[in-house]
């Protein structure tokens, strides 16, 4: 029970936030009306990502300097789970862009960036599977994970906000119906705050069943062998 603490919060939090989510009064922003509800979900998921790549980097760099084959597994893991939640985000803004920006996909700058970040990733994937062997697997795919980090995290936090987007953060487009952190009043921040901390801990939860599973597959291959 006491190693499981932080799964029972994960779970409370995420009933929490999809009860309160949908129920809580939230302020009519220009014409997001009630999508903005979307902010427990869609943000979240972005910031559970992002927590998601940086621990996976963390095990990247542990990997470099210390090659032990646990810290590869448990930065792959990581890295899937961060790649799931990215998928789940843009589902999810593609859902709201659709009732607010009239259209699911409006080439816009940060949509672009995330695209080509979930790219990026995804070759960290078939990257892996392309080495047969497992050290040189773990040792290319750890430097390859450093650089992608490094890449993504310009492409969806910094170049948006140096041109024209309609998400917030952008240059100014005239009528942008987006929303932002001053837009929160304290009922949205109430629900915000534990949704994010929800997100992250189902997502390092799924991780950490990846990694029971991968260390399960790679001992009775090393035995096999």
């Amino acid at each position: 029970m006491r190693k499981s603490w932080w799964k029972i919060l994960a779970v409370v939090l995420l009933i929490y936030t999809f009860t309160a989510g949908f129920l809580i009064h939230i302020p009519h922003i220009g014409n997001l009306k009630e999508t903005a509800r979307n902010l427990f979900f869609h943000v979240p998921m972005w910031f559970g990502q992002i927590t998601l790549l940086s621990i996976s980097l963390v095990y990247s760099i542990l990997y470099l300097r210390t090659p032990d084959l646990k810290y590869d597994i448990f930065a792959v893991c990581f890295a899937k789970t961060g790649i799931l939640m990215g998928i789940l985000g843009l589902v999810t803004g593609s859902i709201w862009a659709t009732y607010t920006w009239g259209s699911p996909w409006s080439n816009d700058p940060k949509q672009i960036g995330v695209a080509i970040a979930l790219l990026i990733y995804f070759a960290y994937l078939v990257l892996r599977n392309a080495v047969p062997d497992i050290d040189k697997r773990a040792k290319v795919s750890a430097v390859y994970n450093i650089f992608a980090y490094f890449i993504y995290i310009p492409l969806i936090m910094i170049l948006p906000r140096m041109v024209e987007s309609l998400h917030p953060g952008g240059k100014g487009v005239e009528g942008n119906p987006g929303l932002n952190g001053a837009d929160l009043d304290a009922n949205m921040q109430l629900v915000f705050l534990p949704a994010v901390i929800g997100w992250t801990l189902l997502g390092a939860w799924i991780s950490t069943l990846n990694i029971r599973i991968e260390l399960i597959r790679d001992k009775n291959l090393l035995n096999a062998e």
